[in-house]
């Protein structure tokens, strides 16, 4: 009778394999071979996974419960927090969770930095991750639109704006952004189906992400490939447990804001119902938009600046070929290892910069830290590729 339960079941898994060969998948999956040598730092992409999830899972309850409209958007979100059973807590969840997948990426993009793994052969990885990143900027800004609170309607027309700055055509863009002639229920509207739709592009982009990492394999803290079975061990069970220590770490932060600190990253102003007739002292947007919001104020023609902001963005597509020194990883690279640091730091002020008012000193000292900024991609990086001295690489990742 066993054997009979038995081949009826492999018989089904047979059946199945054939037609859509999702066993041999967990199986390359749970026999994945990565390098032995990974450190926590490696962890930060599943941590972004499971914060999308969330972000995923939470969107979709709200959503249930959102109206789409000027005259009611705002007052839903209301009636979430205040009536709908434990609606607080999944909203509250799912305005944390948004700071946690930025800070997750940001780090897993520092990594990448610090460690070269946008270099060859995994170029494709790095610029499925930056589309990625854009992909979640993007579907970020336009949930901020959706509680209709003062920063959420005056941030838009300020984002939405920078497109006419585009030559011949940007008035006509912000128009079609807009729906119409001002910032209202079509934008709105608009916003809240691109809101919802884009998560599961993300979806996408990340299983291709993930294809192109499989391909050649992680990178590692040394940047030696690996070169025999001795270098790599199953990623299955090492480094699931060791992802799940970080799931860990990661849902002792992620809960602790949502309990004890869930407004903190938040502005007090987007509390207030939008008014178009009174506009906030000053106009901040979220925390992981600081950096690239100092960059735009920084310079005083609005065009210039624009194109600065998306520059910012953009130029990171063509690390690979700007920095062409064959070493990866700053741990043999030490001139690199002090400016990517130095990079990091100057990151922190651009994002504290964005945050403040925009007068002096903080616009001379945001053009010191943009010009630093570019530097470091454009000057920086070609040099050191050329004269820097770097340490010899071990002969593999077992002799590191």
């Amino acid at each position: 009778m066993k054997k009979t339960t038995t081949s009826i079941s492999d018989s089904i898994i047979n059946w199945i394999e054939y037609r859509l060969p999702i066993f041999s998948f967990i199986k390359h999956s749970s026999e994945y071979q990565v390098p032995k040598n990974l450190n926590y730092a490696w962890s930060f992409g599943s941590m972004a996974g499971i914060a999308l999830v969330f972000q995923i899972i939470t969107g979709l309850f709200l959503a249930m419960q959102y109206t789409p409209h000027v005259k009611m958007a705002f007052d839903s979100v209301e009636n979430i927090m205040r009536n709908v059973n434990y609606g607080w807590l999944i909203r509250y969840m799912h305005a944390v969770g948004a700071s946690m997948f930025f800070a997750t990426i940001y780090i897993h993009m520092a990594r990448g930095l610090y460690y070269g793994s946008y270099k060859s052969p995994r170029e494709l990885v790095w610029f499925f991750g930056l589309f990625i990143f854009v992909a979640t900027m993007a579907t970020a800004f336009m949930g901020y639109v959706l509680p209709w609170g003062q920063m959420s309607y005056w941030g838009a027309n300020v984002i939405t704006n920078l497109f006419s700055a585009i030559p011949f055509v940007g008035d006509d863009v912000v128009i079609w952004l807009w729906g119409g002639f001002s910032v209202d229920n079509p934008t709105l509207n608009r916003f809240f189906a691109l809101h919802f739709l884009l998560p599961f592009v993300i979806v996408g982009l990340i299983i291709v992400h993930i294809i192109a990492l499989h391909v050649h394999g992680s990178n590692n803290p040394t940047g030696v490939e690996i070169k025999s079975k001795r270098d790599s061990i199953a990623f299955h069970p090492y480094y699931t447990i060791k992802d799940f220590f970080g799931f860990g770490i990661f849902f002792m932060i992620y809960f602790y804001f949502v309990f004890f600190q869930p407004n903190m990253l938040g502005h007090p102003d987007n509390y207030i119902e939008a008014n178009p007739l009174v506009t906030p002292a000053h106009i901040v947007p979220e925390w992981y938009f600081l950096p690239f919001y100092a960059i735009l104020r920084s310079i005083p023609d609005k065009l210039a600046g624009v194109v600065a902001m998306f520059g910012a963005i953009v130029i990171l597509f063509a690390l690979p070929w700007l920095d062409r020194c064959k070493v990866k990883s700053a741990r043999y690279r030490p001139l690199f290892r002090i400016f990517t640091y130095m990079f990091f730091v100057n990151f922190i002020i651009l994002g504290y910069l964005g945050g403040e008012v925009a007068e002096e000193p903080y616009i001379t000292f945001s053009q010191i830290s943009m010009g630093w900024y570019f530097s470091h991609f454009l000057i920086i990086l070609p040099l050191l590729s050329k004269f820097e001295k770097t340490k010899p690489l071990p002969d593999s990742i077992s002799m590191s």
